[in-house]
Order: structure tokens, then C-alpha cells, then sequence
């Protein structure tokens, strides 16, 4: 591994802290069944705070190597930060609200109706939210090296190694973790309620139908769609964030 001079332990701390947080994440959110006692330790406030905390450290782990592209890098999620969060939550609210609980295993439990106005709203915004909680394109290129175009990838420039290894494992985990939530809040079909084997088998089935849709959905976004100007991202994102909270207005107003 090749580490800069000027880095303090916050640039070797990070890679471990954004493991585990993602790691964290993932006991809190179901898969297969909502019977498990993990699942009442935290919710989908929770969830978006753990997320938050593996940002943070990406971000100050950007301007700790002391380089003019981290800090900008950094600089630019922090200002997507702003939008995308805010964004979530209100997405969030709207499906906790209407289950009457902010636990992603009872909202599963519940099963309000999906195709609602609210819900439809809510789908959208959470669209967005995955597309740039993972750096797809539209919104960035995991895949670039072009330091004036790059957001993710330019606050892990100056990481090899098995510092990069863990960083890269965890943005995985977090690509999966999301459509995992999202098949769970808006698609909340044969997710069993027991520990029946019977039960376990149809969901993991259904699980499994749920990711590869979710998958060829935003790669199909992703390759129909060019990669937009970083000053035209706050219109898309300023949008999502209005679909959001068009969504909890209209559950407000409709009661569905």
C-alpha cells in the first residue's frame, strides 16, 4: 500500500469504519424473513445515520491524504449529501407514516398496498436516491479515472491495497443493501413472517426475482443514459427531493 506522508490515522481508520457500518446495516434490514431479533436494535432512521456515518469518514478520509482532487471530490459528495439525504428520509417517512412504525420489519409485516399515489411518488424519489447513493450513472461513473469528472471514486484515489479492497466491498454491500430495501419497502411480496422452510424457500425465490429486476432496471438506466454535468446534477436531484416530499404531502392530504 502506498500512503501519503501528510495522512493522519483517520485515512487508515476509515476503510474499517466504512466496512462496518455497511456491515451494521445489513442486520438491521431483512431478506428473506422478518423474524429475527436484529431487526428491532435500530430502523430506517437508523439506516440512513449509518449510511451517513460511512460518508463522513469517506469524505474526511478525501481531504486527510492532502490532495487537490480528494478535497474537491469530498467537497462535491458532501453537497450531493445535502439533497440525497433529506431525499431519503422523506421517502422513508412516507412508508413509515402510512405503517405506523419507522421498523423496516413491520412495515414489511403490514403490507400496505403498493400502486398507492404516495407510494408511486416515493418509489420514484427512492429511485434516485439508489442511482446516486451508488454512483451510477447518471449522476457519476464508478468506473472513472478522469479526476474533473469523478465523485466516489476521486476521495479513494490516493487508497491500494487492502484499504481500497475494504472501501470497494463495502460500496458493493451498500449497492445491495439498497435494493434489498427497496424490494422490502415497495415490494413487500412472500417476504415470509415464520422460519418455515417451506416459507424461507418461496421467499428466496421471490428475493431473488425482486434483485434481478431491480438490477435490470437501473442498468438499464445506466446504459440508455449519458452522464450528466456536475451543475446539472442539483436539477435531478432537486427533483427527487420534490417527488419526495410530494409523496408525504399527498399521504398527508389522501391518507394513501
Amino acid at each position: 500500500m502506498v500512503i501519503s506522508k501528510v495522512a493522519s490515522p483517520v485515512f487508515k481508520a476509515t476503510p474499517y469504519i466504512t466496512f462496518a457500518s455497511t456491515v451494521k446495516a445489513c442486520f438491521l434490514v431483512p431478506v428473506i424473513t422478518t423474524t429475527s431479533n436484529f431487526y428491532y436494535f435500530g430502523d430506517i432512521i437508523a439506516i440512513v445515520y449509518i449510511f451517513a456515518l460511512g460518508r463522513f469518514f469517506t469524505a474526511l478520509a478525501g481531504l486527510d491524504a492532502g490532495t487537490a482532487f480528494g478535497g474537491e471530490e469530498s467537497s462535491r459528495e458532501m453537497t450531493f449529501a445535502i439533497l440525497v439525504e433529506p431525499m431519503l428520509m422523506l421517502c422513508l417517512f412516507t412508508l413509515a407514516i402510512s405503517a405506523g412504525s419507522t421498523n423496516i420489519a413491520n412495515i414489511i409485516e403490514i403490507g400496505n398496498p403498493i400502486f398507492t399515489p404516495s407510494k408511486v411518488l416515493a418509489f420514484a424519489a427512492f429511485l434516485v436516491v439508489v442511482i446516486a447513493e451508488t454512483g451510477r450513472i447518471p449522476l457519476d461513473n464508478p468506473d472513472t479515472h478522469l479526476e474533473l469528472t469523478m465523485i466516489h471514486e476521486g476521495m479513494i484515489l490516493e487508497y491500494s491495497g487492502k484499504y481500497l479492497g475494504l472501501i470497494e466491498y463495502a460500496h458493493y454491500i451498500t449497492q445491495m443493501l439498497l435494493f434489498t430495501i427497496m424490494a422490502d419497502l415497495f415490494f413487500p411480496l412472500y417476504i415470509s413472517s415464520t422460519l418455515n422452510i417451506q416459507d424461507l424457500i418461496v421467499a428466496t425465490i421471490a428475493y431473488a426475482i425482486k434483485m434481478f429486476v431491480i438490477g435490470f432496471a437501473v442498468a438499464l438506466i445506466e446504459s440508455t443514459r449519458a452522464k450528466m454535468r456536475f451543475f446539472q446534477l442539483p436539477s435531478l436531484l432537486g427533483g427527487g427531493f420534490i417527488l419526495a416530499f410530494v409523496s408525504l404531502l399527498t399521504y398527508l392530504m389522501l391518507g394513501k
